[in-house]
């Protein structure tokens, strides 16, 4: 279902000399589908001055602000930076000026996905009618006595630092969100509100509703006041991260499948790969005779919560990338059977393509020329770059996990092990990649050749697992050796030239592919856009050679082995000396 959503809101002066509330709402550009709708409304505070000010601001930055966090964080983690922001903002102001001026309150709702997030501090409210039944969402932060209830006990810009409540639900189509100053809602009793929401489930405009509720507020004498922000949800968007997590708890895993069998109407045709953790199979519609991959968990992982969570968020994160100019180099994921369907069971349906992976292509010996190899190498680093424009790291580039299709496109396989900036805590503490491809710095070692503390991935990781890849496109060997998976990566030597292993090596691409698997951090490229430049740029604008690393770098032990080389040398001249020359 696409998205679709009816807003209108409404404010009033009443009987107050200047509107201090303020309310707005933003829907997403093309192309930012996935960060939701968001809505928001303040009151400014009256005492001190300036609380139009604040009200407008605040609810300003936010709406306008949010859509420029990263599509990969959560809805709470972005509105808690922004409100956060804007909060110091007004406090560095007000440290200046007795009394405090430009104080607010707000409250906001976020509708993504299939799942709403309401942010709140202070007595703006917000409610929710659905099924006939209107509820409350947030609580007034304000003295609980029945003379002071118009004093805040929270707001923005009153203090360094402002706590936010935050509520996360489901959303499901016909929901009616009522965001409410409290010169509307102070007025109007609950059963009064509820009879208006209720009201709003047959009406056609959300306009209409929001002028009927500050209407009837100035009718029973408000005081202040009377702002009403009305949000009908007609329609939802595809499931984010969190409806993935909750899909993926409440569907079985299926069982092993074979040769033959159906699942959804999809009949397994080919067993494609078992890691004894996920199982890939190929699968057909019989229908259309398209053929599709299926990817799931193993049937003894069915029960492990974390593997449920990591391939919860491979399909999130594989949809989200269907949005960015990524895809043109990741395969799209499904998100509704070929038939019309439901799943009966919690897997991932990725189409299928043609074609050999770089590492069958090697195994059958392969002979990759230099304009091949220079397209493939080029396809992965604009892909890597968009990823991680994207915040997203796919830890594990290896010639495995690139494809070469016959209709001659490079695709980038396996987001399972990637990270997002969301991914479940298994998984980002998890030493994930292959271990030949992993780069030093996640093995602990540094510059120096000394054990540290290993680091976490980051780009320059990808970037050298893909010089790892191109070296042993080259050369058929890998630069340090090939590491198993019970053991540790050792890196006490500069690799070998390729040029040194295949003589039709240029010179130009031997400095590009020692650059990227350089064993120091500091010389290899810092960003895929500078690592396809210089791919591209090829011999026109060749790189220097990374200069060699020195002897004490590659054995900081060296120092000691020289004493004792020349201790021992003395030892044995004293022992001749003492035997054999005449006394």
């Amino acid at each position: 279902m696409t998205f679709d959503i009816d807003i209108g809101f409404t404010s009033l002066t009443g009987r107050k000399p200047v509107n201090e509330d303020f309310a707005a709402a933003l829907l997403p550009e093309p192309g930012q589908q996935g960060m939701g709708a968001i809505a928001a409304i303040a009151d400014g505070v009256s005492t001190g001055g300036m609380g139009r000010e604040a009200a407008q601001t605040t609810v300003t930055s936010l709406v306008r602000d949010y859509y420029g966090t990263p599509e990969t964080w959560d809805t709470t983690v972005a509105l808690d930076r922004i409100v956060g922001a804007q909060n110091a903002w007004l406090a560095g102001v007000n440290r200046r000026r007795q009394p405090a001026m430009g104080l607010t309150t707000l409250t906001a709702v976020v509708l993504r996905g299939q799942s709403y997030t309401v942010a709140h501090v202070g007595d703006t409210r917000a409610y929710l009618l659905r099924a006939g039944q209107l509820t409350q969402l947030t609580h007034d932060h304000v003295v609980d006595h029945p003379d002071f209830q118009h004093q805040l006990l929270r707001c923005v810009g009153a203090d360094d630092r402002v706590v936010v409540d935050y509520l996360q639900g489901d959303l499901q189509v016909g929901d009616v969100f009522v965001l409410l100053s409290d010169g509307v809602h102070n007025v109007l009793s609950a059963r009064k509100l509820d009879a208006l929401a209720q009201d709003s489930s047959a009406t056609p405009s959300a306009q209409q509703t929001s002028q009927r509720m500050v209407d009837a507020a100035l009718a029973a004498g408000t005081q202040d006041n009377a702002t009403a922000l009305v949000v009908r949800v007609l329609g939802l968007l595809d499931a984010n991260l969190q409806d993935e997590n909750r899909l993926a708890n409440a569907l079985p895993i299926p069982q092993r499948l074979k040769l033959g069998d159906s699942l959804d109407g999809l009949t397994v045709t080919a067993m494609v790969a078992d890691t004894g953790v996920n199982v890939l199979y190929q699968v057909r519609d019989p229908q259309s005779q398209r053929l599709y991959a299926l990817k799931t968990l193993h049937p003894a992982r069915s029960h492990d919560p974390a593997e449920r969570a990591m391939l919860a968020h491979e399909a999130w994160l594989a949809k989200r990338m269907q949005s960015s100019r990524a895809a043109d180099h990741l395969v799209n994921l499904h998100s509704e059977l070929p038939n019309g369907q439901q799943s009966s069971a919690f897997y991932l349906l990725y189409d299928w393509h043609s074609g050999e992976t770089l590492q069958q292509l090697l195994a059958r010996q392969h002979r990759f020329g230099l304009p091949q190899l220079l397209t493939a190498a080029t396809h992965v680093a604009k892909a890597l770059g968009r990823l991680h424009r994207q915040g997203v790291i796919h830890r594990d580039i290896k010639p495995a996990n690139l494809h070469q299709g016959e209709d001659g496109v490079l695709r980038v396989l396996d987001l399972g092990v990637a990270l997002s900036g969301r991914e479940p805590a298994a998984l980002r503490t998890l030493h994930a990649g292959t271990p030949s491809y992993i780069n030093p710095e996640q093995w602990g070692f540094n510059a120096t050749g000394a054990d540290t503390e290993p680091e976490a991935p980051d780009a320059q990781s990808d970037l050298f697992a893909l010089g790892v890849t191109l070296y042993q496109l080259l050369t058929g060997k890998l630069p340090y050796g090939e590491v198993l998976p019970y053991q540790v990566g050792r890196y006490h030597r500069d690799p070998v030239a390729p040029s040194r292993h295949n003589p039709e090596v240029p010179i130009w691409l031997d400095h590009v592919v020692l650059k990227a698997v350089a064993r120091d951090k500091r010389q290899r490229f810092e960003t895929a856009e500078e690592m396809l430049l210089a791919l591209e740029r090829g011999a026109s604008r060749s790189l220097t050679a990374p200069a060699p690393s020195p002897l004490l770098q590659r054995d900081p032990a060296m120092v000691w082995k020289l004493v004792c080389g020349v201790s021992l040398l003395f030892n044995l001249l004293l022992i001749y000396w003492l035997l054999f020359l005449p006394k």
